[in-house]
């Protein structure tokens, strides 16, 4: 074994703790640190207590999970998100009737596709979202699938000494040079101004209680109180760490499938290496509460 490899084995070692079997839900995972595909379940009929709580404990488990061959109404995608918690209202994108169901969508006209870069959904909001819950009924024939990273693995790999550094350390979070003139495509005009806050660098879920690391290209601007140079060379730092392929799982997409994803605790990444084809659907995204 090479000195880089016995070096940075330890470090980036993450070993998933085997977990109590299932009972209602068939949990297949995609790779050890993140990502399960849920069989067994028809989100269009009622769903038992016990279904339930195991969807939830699925999703605390694998920060983002999969439904496949799923065929539900509007209605049926908010009353699920609703199981989870208050509905978010994007502060910016169009909706598919409902201010709750954002419209996703792209194809050969369209000058650029929903959440490109790696990002967590508006973590801008002084509460940004718990999570989010997309139905894609649409896809390419190749191509479009979504990554997701897992943050609490980035930040376990972190050293002790940048963990030191990173302790109480609060980022801007701003969403208008991401917002500003992004759906003019689809005739949304501008607000007159986009939300912004301070959040910790890294947060503690308030559901496992594990330290996620939580900036993101997409909405991070700036350290708090740290010179400007040092806190771009210290974010540019992070995200790269934060994008290592080590911490990722990969999802390709087909016609009615959903993916639900923690945003307290995961980034994600869509591919657009489609065109001209098109990719369409829905995401309900359900309210989160104030990093802590």
């Amino acid at each position: 074994m090479s000195s880089l490899s016995s070096k940075q084995g330890p470090r980036y070692r993450h070993i998933a703790g085997e977990s109590e079997p299932y009972e209602t839900i068939g949990v297949e995972k995609l790779t050890p640190i993140i990502g399960a595909e849920i069989s067994g379940v028809d989100l269009s009929s009622a769903l038992s207590n016990r279904t339930m709580d195991e969807i939830h404990r699925a999703l605390a488990e694998n920060l983002v999970i999969f439904f496949r061959d799923q065929h539900i109404t509007p209605q049926q995608h908010l009353a699920f998100g609703r199981q989870f918690g208050e509905l978010h209202i994007h502060p910016a994108a169009p909706n598919e009737g409902d201010p709750a169901l954002m419209k996703i969508y792209a194809d050969k006209d369209s000058p650029r596709a929903n959440g490109e870069g790696w990002h967590t959904d508006v973590s801008c909001d002084v509460e940004p979202p718990m999570g989010s819950i997309l139905y894609i009924k649409q896809c390419p024939p190749r191509g479009g699938d979504t990554l997701f990273a897992n943050m609490y693995a980035a930040y376990e790999a972190l050293s002790d000494r940048m963990k030191a550094y990173l302790d109480g350390l609060t980022a801007l979070h701003d969403g208008e040079q991401t917002f500003r003139g992004l759906y003019a495509n689809y005739g949304v005009k501008d607000r007159p101004e986009y939300p912004r806050a301070e959040h910790p660098v890294v947060r503690t879920h308030p559901v496992t209680g594990k330290k996620a690391l939580y900036v993101n290209r997409g909405f991070t601007r700036f350290l708090i109180g740290v010179p400007r140079d040092e806190s771009d060379a210290m974010l540019a730092y992070l995200y790269q760490h934060a994008e290592n392929p080590l911490f990722q799982c990969r999802f390709r997409w087909t016609e009615n499938a959903i993916a639900f994803w923690d945003n307290r605790c995961a980034q994600h990444r869509a591919m657009w290496d489609y065109w001209p084809h098109t990719r369409s659907g829905a995401r309900v995204t359900v309210k989160g509460e104030r990093p802590v």
